[in-house]
């Protein structure tokens, strides 16, 4: 059984009922779900999952005001639900697994992967916040939510970065593409620098991931996750998701060098089809400064193409 699936069913068949029961007051102010941190949460968990952090057990999430309320009455509440369930638990907590499920006040849950206390109201705040920490706040299934707050935060950061923040991302993107695959790869194998060839290789296909995923206006998940994820993607996800994986099967470096080419080939394609570059260059170093020039803030719009 998918951890999603587990948690759901765990909540309808103790948690709901001790809602209504106990806390009858508040039990139309209170979302459920789990969202997070974890293989669960993006609905890529096995069996190797199953031995630390996964099992039994949901995320409670209240307003800040009847957390203080009501939050450690409903947290000891929680905790005195049976561990095991269906046959799966107790769940085992690792040394850093911990807060993964349990109450919470809908600010400070956020707070843990974005830094902030509310939503991101400027550039500078969206621009600051990790891209896998997005991804891991906005996974995972939401249960119950009659109010809507804690989905109204969830919605607001799924809908995801600005388009100034996607434009800067893309042509960093585009600069480092260039960089590691199309021009350093080939000439640390020529200078027989291997270990700077394999970093160089594996840096483009990360970026290469990343900016399939900002062309799909989707946060890219933490490391362990984002090949996977990748393949889910509608716009060049399942390509992507078979040329990488060629790229990691390749032992020739002139077919992985063919693969960089193709690759980079696919996403200036890509680039052009939004209307993001007018130029007709194979060379990804091109287009990020005009991708760059189509940011609208100006103090955004001037900062160093590289960076993002």
């Amino acid at each position: 059984m998918k951890g999603l699936d587990l948690a759901e069913r765990y909540f309808e068949t103790y948690g709901m009922p001790l809602l209504r029961n106990k806390f009858s007051d508040y039990v139309d102010r209170i979302a459920a779900g789990l969202v997070g941190d974890g293989s669960e949460c993006f609905g890529f968990d096995d069996r190797i999952s199953q031995d630390h952090d996964w099992g039994p057990g949901f995320c409670i999430w209240l307003s800040d005001a009847e957390h203080q309320t009501i939050g450690g009455d409903l947290e000891k509440a929680v905790l005195s639900l049976p561990r095991s369930f269906l046959g799966y638990g107790p769940r085992i907590i690792s040394e850093w697994g911990f807060g993964r499920t349990g109450v919470f006040s809908i600010p400070r849950f956020y707070q843990v992967y974005t830094g902030l206390d509310h939503l991101p109201q400027s550039l500078e705040e969206w621009l600051n916040i990790p891209e896998n920490n997005l991804a891991a706040c906005t996974n995972g299934r939401v249960f119950y939510d009659p109010k809507g707050e804690f989905s109204q935060w969830r919605e607001t950061l799924l809908s995801f970065y600005p388009e100034d923040i996607r434009l800067k991302k893309i042509a960093s993107r585009c600069m480092t593409l260039a960089q590691f695959g199309q021009y350093n790869f080939m000439r640390c194998i020529k200078r027989k620098e291997f270990f700077s060839a394999r970093y160089a290789e594996t840096k483009f296909c990360a970026d290469a991931i990343s900016m399939v995923f900002l062309l799909n206006k989707k946060y890219t998940p933490f490391f362990k996750w984002m090949h996977r994820a990748l393949g889910d993607l509608p716009i060049m996800g399942k390509w992507f998701h078979e040329k990488i994986q060629q790229m990691v099967d390749a032992v020739d470096y002139d077919e992985k060098a063919d693969l960089i080419e193709q690759m980079s080939g696919m996403i200036i394609s890509e680039l052009q089809s939004q209307n993001l570059s007018e130029s007709n260059s194979l060379f990804l170093l091109d287009h990020g400064p005009l991708v760059q020039q189509k940011i609208k803030d100006d103090n955004l719009r001037k900062r160093n193409v590289w960076v993002a």
